[in-house]
C-alpha cells in the first residue's frame, strides 16, 4: 500500500501576521477550498490504492490536525505528536518506523502539509510514474521544473536516465543567487527542489542508518516509548530531544546513492513567503492579489489581504504587501517578503505574544477572542461547540463574570450545577472550582469578564479535562 507522510510541523514565519505559532500557514485557507492541509490530504485521495495517512505533528497543533482530518471525513489517519522540532530527516524516521509496524512493504509519500499545487493531476501522475523506481529501492524526489529564475529554492541537478521517467540525482544545489538561477534555467538540467519524496519505508531507514545512525537510533528508542492517547500517537519528549536536528536532504538525500528525481510540471509553490502567495494567486487586471474589504487606486502589482469587519484602502503604491490582522498589520515591500521573519525575531526578542497567538485562539473546545484588556481587568468573547466542555479549573489571581449571548450553557462553580440561558450571567469568584459546557445542540457564546491581579493564560489550574491537557 501507498501510505501518504504529511509532514506539518512547520511554523511559517514569513507569512506573518496571518501565520503564527499556535497556527500556522499548513492550517490556514490562503488559497482555494479548505486550508493547505487539507488541499494536501485530499490530494492523496486521488491516488490509486492508497491507505489512511500518517500525518507527523506539532504537539500544539493536535486538535487542528483532528479537526481538520474529520472535516475531511478522515477518522481512520495516525497523528504522531512531535514534543519538540527536529527537522524533516527524525520526523520521516517516526513515519517509517509507524507504517513497517503495520506494513513491512510500505511505500511513503512523503508530503510537506503547507505546499500549493495547482496541477495536481500532472502530480498524481508523476507519483504514479515514480512508483516503480521507488519500489525498486530508489528514494524518488520531486523536482519542478523552473519556469522562471528563482532564487528562493533549492535546485536538483539531473544526471543519467535510470528508467524511462527517473534520472539519477547528480547533486542538491543551495538557494542560489540570481546569475546562478538565470544560468540553471539556460542550461535545462536543473529542477527546483521540492521536498516531496516517494520511497519504501525501509529504504529509508537503511539509507539513514548507514549515513545518519545516531538520528536512527534516537528515533528508535523514542518511538519505542510512544503511547496512545486519544487518537494520537505521543512521541516521549525527554527521549525525543535527544535526537539530532537535521533534515533529510542533509542527512540522506546528498549522501545517498541510490537518490533519483522525477521532473514534474504542476504549477507548484512551496508557499513559502507573501510575494510566493501573491505569485501563485488570481491577480486582477492591474496584478493585485486583493482578499477581504479593499479598495485600491492607482495600485499595482501589490498583495491585499484585509480581516473581516475592517476596510483596507491604498493609493498610489506599486509593489506592496500590505496585510491586516486584527491585532497587527503587516506593510512591505514585495521584495522584502523573506525579511518578515526578522519581525517574528523582534516579537520573540521583545517577549510579545503576537508572534504566536491570534487574537482570536482556537481551543479543541471553541474559540475566544481577546476583545479589550486593561490593569487589572480582560473581556473575552467565548464560543463553545455543541457538546464540549472546558477544562474543570480554578485561578489563583482572578474571577470572572460570565454573560450569555447566545446558546445554553451548563456551569459548575464548586459544588453548584446550573443552567444559564441568553442575558442570564453568574460570578465565578477567584479560587472557585469551575467549568463551562455546552449542553447544546447550538455553538454556546458569552461574555466574560476577568478582574484581579494577574490575567495570564497560564494562571490556570487544570484540575480534569477531556482532551488530556491536564
Amino acid at each position: 500500500m501507498l501510505i501518504p507522510l504529511i509532514l506539518s510541523g512547520g511554523s511559517g514565519t514569513r507569512l506573518w501576521p496571518v501565520s503564527r505559532k499556535n497556527l500556522p500557514k499548513q492550517f490556514l485557507s490562503l488559497t482555494g477550498a479548505g486550508t493547505l492541509f487539507q488541499q494536501t490530504v485530499t490530494r492523496t485521495r486521488m491516488l490509486s490504492r492508497v491507505a489512511a495517512p500518517i500525518i507527523v505533528a506539532s504537539e500544539d497543533h493536535r486538535f487542528l490536525a483532528a479537526e481538520q482530518l474529520l472535516e475531511l471525513g478522515i477518522k481512520e489517519a495516525s497523528i504522531m505528536l512531535e514534543p519538540v522540532a527536529r527537522n524533516t530527516a527524525p520526523a520521516i524516521a517516526l513515519g517509517a518506523l509507524h507504517a513497517l509496524a503495520t506494513d513491512p512493504e510500505a511505500i511513503l509519500l512523503v508530503l510537506p502539509a503547507d505546499h500549493l499545487i495547482g496541477d495536481e493531476r500532472s502530480f498524481v501522475e508523476a507519483v504514479q510514474l515514480a512508483l516503480p523506481t521507488a519500489e525498486a529501492g530508489w528514494l524518488v524526489t520531486f523536482g519542478i521544473r523552473p519556469d522562471r529564475p528563482e532564487t528562493g529554492f533549492g535546485y536538483i541537478r539531473r544526471a543519467e536516465v535510470i528508467d524511462k521517467n527517473a534520472y539519477r540525482v547528480e547533486q542538491f544545489v543551495e538557494k542560489p543567487n540570481l546569475v546562478k538561477a538565470e544560468s540553471y534555467l539556460a542550461d535545462g538540467g536543473y529542477d527546483w527542489n521540492s521536498g516531496m519524496f516517494l520511497f519504501k519505508a525501509s529504504s529509508y531507514l537503511e539509507e539513514l542508518a548507514e549515513h545518519a545512525p545516531e538520528i536512527l537510533g534516537a528515533v528508535r528508542v523514542a518511538y519505542a516509548t510512544a503511547k496512545s492517547d486519544l487518537d494520537f500517537v505521543r512521541i516521549d519528549e525527554s527521549a525525543f530531544s535527544k535526537v539530532p536536528d537535521n533534515s533529510i536532504d542533509y542527512a540522506v538525500m546528498e549522501k545517498c546513492r541510490r537518490a533519483a528525481v522525477i521532473p514534474v510540471t504542476c504549477d507548484w509553490s512551496d508557499i513559502g513567503s507573501w510575494s510566493a502567495l501573491w505569485l501563485a494567486g488570481l491577480r486582477d487586471a492591474d496584478g493585485n492579489l486583493r482578499e477581504g474589504d479593499t479598495i485600491a487606486v492607482n495600485t499595482a502589482n501589490s498583495l491585499l489581504r484585509s480581516h473581516d469587519r475592517h476596510l483596507l484602502a491604498t493609493v498610489g503604491v506599486n509593489d506592496l504587501i500590505v496585510v491586516t490582522t486584527p491585532d497587527a498589520t503587516l506593510v512591505a515591500h514585495r521584495n522584502a517578503a523573506q525579511d518578515v521573519k526578522r519581525v517574528v525575531d523582534e516579537l520573540k526578542t521583545a517577549g510579545r505574544t503576537e508572534h504566536s497567538l491570534h487574537r482570536i485562539v482556537r481551543r479543541p473546545w471553541g474559540s475566544y477572542d481577546s476583545l479589550e484588556a486593561g490593569e487589572r481587568f480582560q473581556v473575552k468573547r467565548i464560543v463553545v461547540k455543541p457538546g464540549a466542555a472546558l477544562s474543570l479549573q480554578k485561578h489563583h489571581h482572578r474571577a470572572e463574570h460570565w454573560i450569555v449571548v447566545s446558546g445554553t450553557a451548563e456551569v459548575t462553580c464548586d459544588d453548584k450545577v446550573f443552567t444559564l440561558s441568553e442575558n442570564q450571567s453568574t460570578y465565578i469568584p477567584l479560587g472557585s472550582v469551575h467549568r463551562l459546557r455546552n449542553p447544546g445542540k447550538m455553538p454556546l457564546e458569552i461574555i466574560e469578564v476577568q478582574s484581579g491581579s494577574y490575567l495570564g493564560e497560564d494562571d490556570i489550574v487544570r484540575l480534569e479535562d477531556v482532551y488530556g491537557r491536564s
